[in-house]
């Protein structure tokens, strides 16, 4: 095989928030993953030293807490590391390290190309936020995202809707698919199920996994559990925490299914409870590309999904890969799933199906994005 390493070592830094548990942090740490395979030296660069998922980044990536004790007071040290350490390039994800990063850049004044992603369908975040701060969110993005040298979305959707709050054109900003399917996501899917609170339920198992928040809408699907267990003895299994359990426990309970619902919390690795599902539920309002979705079709486990702004249509390809009900229509999400129930054959997706959510694809158009095509080959 042909040696396509260049003679000169890129070097790439990841900078967010911090490195607990989530969505950001395990698609840069994928992305880092995929760098060092191509040969490019990786900094992960952290705002502040929170560190529940620092056992999860790659050998070899290098660690770099800034020790601020928030993402927008990260500014200073982050240019001090950039003066130091002169990457050819910083990715930045979240609302807040990005505002960061573009300062940083503009302050540090070397040559380096700052990627700006993002990750969520902002429009949905200040619609519902409390903070005056997330309110001012789109006058922010406004005016500092542009000092970016290029701009990313992980979905058509969100690509659009940061558009939209940034008043330019969507052409301007580049769509990438966040990079789910690698070979440690096959290691993971085939680690052994012993959870017993999960064994133990009896019948069908609907699952859903994220975070137990309002606009996850879970009450619909509670609601529609009670339609479904007129017709099928189904379980409803949630994996995920958030402030939202408390009153999603009382309505099940004032429903008369309390019984027939676990609440497992979180959980290190949710794929072993895909394989032993019969169907997976998400019942979102709002989404950016949900990744739990993207690894249940993965696992081969059938889905239904709101067709929700904007990740799930795009995932499924306008329905071809898994039922798409309206947002907050409790009785068509029972039926939805009461047509997988009464069929639950796990029927295999085409071989290119899930190409667009391959590290290795995303990679490529990363580096792309970042002018640095001489590592492409991989």
């Amino acid at each position: 095989m042909m040696n396509c390493t260049p003679l000169r070592s890129s070097r790439v830094a990841f900078f967010h928030p911090c490195l607990i548990h989530g969505g950001i942090q395990r698609i840069f740490i994928n992305l880092a993953q995929g760098f060092l395979d191509r040969g490019i030296a990786v900094d992960m660069v952290q705002a502040t030293p929170e560190g529940a998922f620092r056992d999860q980044v790659p050998q070899g990536v290098r660690l770099i807490d800034l020790n601020a004790n928030r993402a927008l007071n990260s500014v200073l040290p982050l240019v001090r590391y950039l003066r130091s350490e002169r990457p050819d390039a910083v990715i930045s994800g979240a609302i807040q390290t990005n505002i960061a990063a573009a300062w940083a850049k503009k302050l540090a004044g070397i040559p380096l190309t700052l990627l700006i992603t993002e990750h969520n369908t902002i429009s949905a975040i200040i619609s519902h936020a409390v903070m005056l701060r997330t309110r001012m969110s789109p006058v922010f993005i406004r005016k500092f995202y542009p000092w970016a040298d290029k701009i990313s979305a992980v979905s058509h959707g969100a690509a659009r809707d940061l558009a939209d709050v940034m008043r330019i054109d969507v052409d301007n900003i580049s769509v990438i698919y966040n990079p789910v399917i690698n070979s440690l996501f096959w290691k993971r899917a085939s680690e052994p199920l012993t959870d017993e609170r999960f064994l133990a339920c009896r019948g069908p198992i609907i699952l859903t996994v994220g975070r137990l928040h309002f606009l996850k809408d879970y009450p619909t699907l509670l609601r529609a559990l009670v339609e479904v267990r007129r017709h099928v003895d189904a379980r409803l299994v949630f994996i995920g925490d958030g402030e939202e359990r408390a009153n999603l426990m009382q309505l099940a309970d004032e429903m008369g299914i309390a019984s027939d619902v676990r609440f497992l919390g979180q959980v290190p690795n949710p794929l072993p409870y895909m394989q032993h599902a019969t169907v997976f539920a998400l019942s979102s309002v709002h989404e950016a590309l949900p990744t739990v979705l993207i690894e249940a079709l993965a696992v081969g486990l059938p889905v239904v999904a709101t067709d929700c702004p904007s990740g799930p249509r795009e995932i499924l390809c306008d329905g071809a890969y898994g039922a798409l009900v309206p947002v907050g229509d409790s009785f068509a999400l029972a039926h939805a799933l009461l047509d997988v129930l009464s069929n639950p054959v796990r029927a295999p997706l085409p071989p290119t199906a899930l190409l667009r959510f391959n590290q290795d694809t995303a990679v490529s158009k990363y580096l792309s994005l970042l002018d640095l095509d001489s590592y492409k080959s991989h």
